[in-house]
């Protein structure tokens, strides 16, 4: 079975963790404060879950979960991911991230900054428009009437075959929203991002479909 690694185990992260044991992934959980403050959390999660270090859920990890702030970035594991797909949820808050000119000015995105930071790791962005309790919330079974969907972008087919290949696993369908430069349009204060889900904090949350998500990014301006 393929190992979902984990660098960032908070609520994006953590979320996903728990529906990927429910799909019946291993998963390998890490944070920056050490594996040790982790044990209680893979002891929820069961035996198919391990805590490790974030370099170490990297080399574990077929696919690997990114979920820090986006400022950390630069410090990602990058030997450790290369060749690998990364699935990236972080993003980009300038009042807790600090400014980068290159996102404020739009010349990039900030799955772009991190795509180079990683080299040869393959980027997808997905997961960073909605709220953990809907994400946890909104898991359907494939074929369920009131299935969700998901944006993915990123500039790897393979990768993103691969991402939507897991999406399906867990319980959401994936809309394809281009690659890496144009996933400005699922980023914080695009139409795709939370109300598609539901308001902030009331679950269980609205089943937003393929079609509805392919309406709120085309409806994306900058």
């Amino acid at each position: 079975m393929t190992t979902i690694g984990f660098i960032g185990s908070g609520n994006i992260g953590g979320t996903v963790a728990r529906l990927a044991v429910a799909a019946g992934y291993d998963v390998v959980i890490s944070n920056s404060r050490g594996p040790e403050t982790l044990q209680d959390f893979a002891d929820e999660l069961g035996p198919k879950a391990r805590a490790a270090t974030a370099a170490e859920a990297a080399a574990a990890g077929d696919i690997v979960v990114v979920s820090v702030p986006f400022k950390v970035f630069a410090q990602l594991p990058v030997d450790e991911l290369a060749g690998k797909v990364v699935l990236d949820t972080n993003n980009y808050y300038p009042q807790r991230d600090g400014h980068f000119e290159a996102l404020d000015t739009g010349e990039l995105t900030s799955a772009q900054l991190e795509q180079q930071a990683l080299g040869s790791a393959r980027v997808v962005k997905v997961f960073n428009n909605l709220w953990s309790g809907h994400l946890g919330a909104l898991a359907r079974p494939a074929g369920a009437d009131d299935r969700s969907a998901l944006p993915i972008a990123g500039d790897d087919m393979a990768a993103k075959q691969t991402a939507t290949e897991f999406l399906d696993t867990i319980g959401y369908d994936a809309v394809d929203a281009g690659t890496l430069a144009d996933s400005w349009r699922q980023e914080v204060g695009t139409p795709v991002y939370g109300p598609p889900y539901g308001s902030y904090g009331e679950l269980p949350g609205t089943a937003a479909p393929a079609a509805v998500i392919r309406e709120a990014l085309d409806a994306a301006k900058r």
